[in-house]
């Protein structure tokens, strides 16, 4: 009954506290997400928005609302992330579930907030609903969107792994750079949605559910995917605690010669 309640994560829910505030960062997080990317979309007197300021500001918002509460909720943001930790254990299947729940209703919110506020003039643009390009197949749109999936959980990984200390400075800035160079280069195909919650939530607004599972399965089976691989492939070394320790005791040996020197120095 103890390895079945682990496996749910029915444990992490015992700190009620806890869990409610990160249900409410993630909430909140694709509420801000959704009003500021989408909005970067919307078409002004009928010009079609800069693909670079798409890129920018999707990259951009999900760079300070990671480094805003990733110390409350990991910072997923995103189903395709939660979808990816709970495939490799670092999330229960519960708390995973609510999380891709309010992760949901946060973009619906953001996107409701952001029609709301908006003359019905730009609703035509649909608001930043993401769709395939013409001519592009719902496989291909499928295949896209598993690589953006795949490219950001990957990366996520690999800054987030607790044996690489040196790269946590840098993490939630090289997560943005992901989400803007996945819609650099993709936003004419797809949209470049990268998350799941951001498409439903403006394609619930703008009453547009065409091809909509690509945007569900691709970047969830691409987060996946890379998930599994970092952890069973990728991951770098357990360094060990000794390893830790010698690593400090050096460099504590080194300034504490150093300052020696400079007290023998007239």
């Amino acid at each position: 009954m103890g390895n079945f309640h682990e496996t749910l994560g029915i444990n992490e829910l015992k700190n009620k506290n806890a869990i409610w505030k990160a249900l409410l960062a993630e909430f909140l997080a694709n509420v801000l997400l959704n009003f500021f990317g989408c909005a970067s979309c919307t078409h002004i007197s009928g010009k079609p928005p800069s693909l670079v300021l798409i890129a920018l500001t999707f990259g951009l918002v999900i760079f300070i609302l990671a480094q805003t509460i990733e110390h409350v909720s990991g910072g997923h943001i995103n189903p395709a992330v939660t979808a990816g930790m709970m495939a490799t254990g670092n999330i229960g299947i519960v708390k995973g579930i609510l999380y891709i729940i309010v992760q949901c209703l946060g973009a619906l919110a953001g996107s409701a907030v952001l029609k709301a506020l908006t003359p019905e003039d730009l609703h035509k643009s649909g608001l930043g609903n993401t769709q395939l390009a013409p001519g592009f197949s719902p496989i291909q749109g499928f295949g896209v969107e598993f690589f953006l999936g795949f490219v950001l959980i990957l990366v996520i990984c690999g800054v987030c792994d607790p044996n690489k200390p040196q790269a946590k400075p840098a993490a939630t800035l090289a997560i943005g750079m992901a989400v803007a160079v996945g819609h650099l280069a993709t936003v004419d195909f797809t949209g470049s949605s990268m998350n799941p919650a951001r498409s439903f939530g403006s394609a619930l607004i703008a009453n547009n559910w065409t091809d909509h599972w690509v945007y569900w399965a691709g970047p969830i089976l691409g987060g996946v995917a890379a998930a599994l691989l970092y952890k069973h492939a990728l991951a770098a070394p357990n360094l060990g605690p000794m390893r830790i320790v010698e690593r400090y005791t050096i460099a504590d040996e080194k300034e504490l010669k150093r300052l020696d020197v400079n007290r023998d120095e007239p």
